[in-house]
């Protein structure tokens, strides 16, 4: 056999491999879907294709809620917490739990799973553990795919967890129709989040550990920060005990609200367009980078460098050079 014959062969294979996994994805398999978003996270060479089966002919309709906060407030617990909320209302629920990336193996270190487990044989629950891979903002690049398998998979609330590493995560903003940012008391948090600009992506706060010493005094903190911004929307608190499920109806209620205002106001469509726009900039962005990688050690960039360094060019022009080079 030639070798194109071969590789007609190996494409149709790998294209009934695809269809067959999206269509038990969508049939609700959980392997399906688990073996779809290990090939978003890897990038795999079948990615196009996934995407491209995913989303024909069917628009996303999931309700993304985005949870962040410090380490230590109780985002896995708390995300268990809305899990069993949502349940209750009958709805089909995905969790993608972002943690921070092995430096050895690129997994996952801590699997949120395993703060889940009270979920773990709920046939319409599935939550998976992601690795963010070094890569900034409390997400893994590969998120807005990995929500798109699991609409896909018929999951009408994914909840998206951060990584809660710090003041960077505010990527959540840009992926969630609502952004939930937990706080708890005695951790210091608001002044944490006056400088980190938690105050402009939060739709919903919720302050967890209530039944500790100093949680209204966290909760007046937020108030008065509410109070000085200037949004049409103003975020509502949430006093919870998330491990005991202290406040979680309040919490949905919140977050009815807040769906309620988007979808009133028209910020609902607004906020998946600029979701949708985000994700394709970030795909040109990489293809673009994966272009330019091999030109390391390049004899036409090395010969750039030593015009710069010549004064012959200035760096921008350099730059535009290279651009026309490798169109």
């Amino acid at each position: 056999m030639d070798g194109a014959g071969q590789g007609t062969r190996e494409g149709r294979s790998a294209g009934g491999e695809v269809s067959g996994l999206v269509a038990r994805a969508r049939a609700g398999q959980p392997r399906a879907v688990a073996r779809l978003i290990s090939l978003v996270e890897n990038g795999s060479p079948l990615l196009r294709q996934i995407m491209a089966e995913l989303c024909a002919g069917r628009p996303g309709r999931a309700r993304i809620i985005g949870l962040t906060g410090s380490p230590g407030v109780g985002k896995s617990t708390s995300t268990g917490m809305l899990v069993q909320a949502f349940r209750k209302r009958g709805l089909k629920v995905g969790v993608l739990a972002v943690d921070p990336s092995s430096p050895f193996t690129g997994g996952a270190l801590l699997g949120d799973r395993v703060r889940m487990q009270d979920h773990a044989t709920d046939p319409e629950v599935f939550i998976r553990s992601m690795a963010s891979r070094g890569h900034l903002g409390g997400l893994s690049w590969a998120t807005p795919q990995a929500v798109r398998v699991l609409e896909a998979a018929g999951c009408e609330v994914i909840l998206v967890e951060t990584v809660g590493v710090g003041q960077a995560e505010v990527d959540i903003a840009s992926l969630a129709d609502t952004t939930v940012v937990l706080l708890a008391p005695g951790m210091g948090d608001g002044v944490q989040a006056a400088k980190a600009g938690i105050l402009e992506i939060a739709d919903v706060f919720v302050v967890n550990k209530a039944d500790r010493d100093g949680a209204q005094a966290a909760v007046r903190e937020l108030r008065n920060m509410i109070a000085l911004a200037r949004r049409e929307w103003r975020p509502p608190i949430v006093p919870t005990v998330a491990y005991r499920g202290e406040g979680a109806e309040d919490v949905v209620d919140a977050l009815d609200a807040h769906l309620a205002y988007l979808e009133g106001s028209g910020e609902l469509g607004r906020r998946r367009h600029a979701r949708a726009r985000d994700e394709i900039e970030a795909i040109a962005l990489t293809a673009l980078r994966s272009r330019f990688a091999h030109l390391h050690g390049d004899r036409r960039l090395d010969a750039l460098a030593d015009r710069v360094l010549e004064g012959g060019f200035d760096p921008y022009r350099a730059a535009d050079e290279l651009l026309a080079a490798t169109r």
